[in-house]
């Protein structure tokens, strides 16, 4: 899935636990999150205003990365040099990906990745080139634009490369407590404080091993 690649960025063991492991847990957080993405996600809902085609919940994909999703909102502008053929439209279109997040501040490096992989699938499917997108706080009412430099974009296939080859081998890594887990929905499942309790390996080794 396209946007495990957040799972991913921000934790390695939280992405393997909900998408090999098939675990997942809510809160609040992830509540309101997931609350907002449905309002986003209403594929009948299609506005037109002038020059500007507004889709929602487009179902996306890449061949080349292995990836496929669902945009919150996919901007269509109408273009006099370059774009997209859409159906029963006449003209070229600009696409134009909106990732809706329900915090507030600077986009992460999380949410940049997963705009911009979004916009390669776009670019696979609509044969042009999308430079650039935005990320939507619902919080403060803001965009923050991201543009998809080359550097961005390898980023997003060597994390992509990465997610295959671990959903291949069925790993999950081990925990490494830190901060940010705190926040994770899945801290229950997971259970980062065990790990400062020693190894059950080294347990085995000194209580049925006969070791000092």
């Amino acid at each position: 899935m396209l946007s495990g690649i957040q799972h991913f960025v921000f934790c390695r063991r939280q992405w393997a636990l909900i998408h090999i492991e098939q675990v997942w847990k809510e809160n609040l957080r992830t509540t309101e999150g997931r609350i907002l993405h449905e309002k986003c996600h209403d594929e009948h809902q299609k506005e037109k205003r002038g020059d500007l085609l507004i889709s929602r919940g487009l179902r996306v994909f890449s061949h080349t990365m292995g990836v496929t999703g669902v945009c919150d909102v996919v901007e269509f502008h109408k273009s006099t040099k370059e774009g997209a053929v859409l159906h029963k439209q006449a003209g070229l279109w600009q696409p134009y990906p909106v990732e809706y997040k329900h915090g507030e501040g600077k986009s992460s490096e999380a949410d940049r990745l997963q705009l911009c992989a979004q916009a390669i699938c776009l670019e696979e499917m609509y044969c042009t080139d999308v430079p650039q997108g935005a990320v939507f706080y619902a919080a403060i009412h803001r965009r923050d634009i991201v543009s998809f430099d080359q550097e961005l974009r390898e980023r997003v296939r060597e994390i992509f490369s990465e997610m295959h080859h671990d959903m291949d081998r069925g790993y999950t890594p081990r925990v490494k407590p830190r901060r940010a887990c705190q926040a994770c929905s899945l801290k229950p499942i997971c259970l980062p404080r065990l790990m400062k309790h020693h190894d059950v390996g080294a347990y085995f080794d000194v209580y049925l091993g006969g070791k000092d």
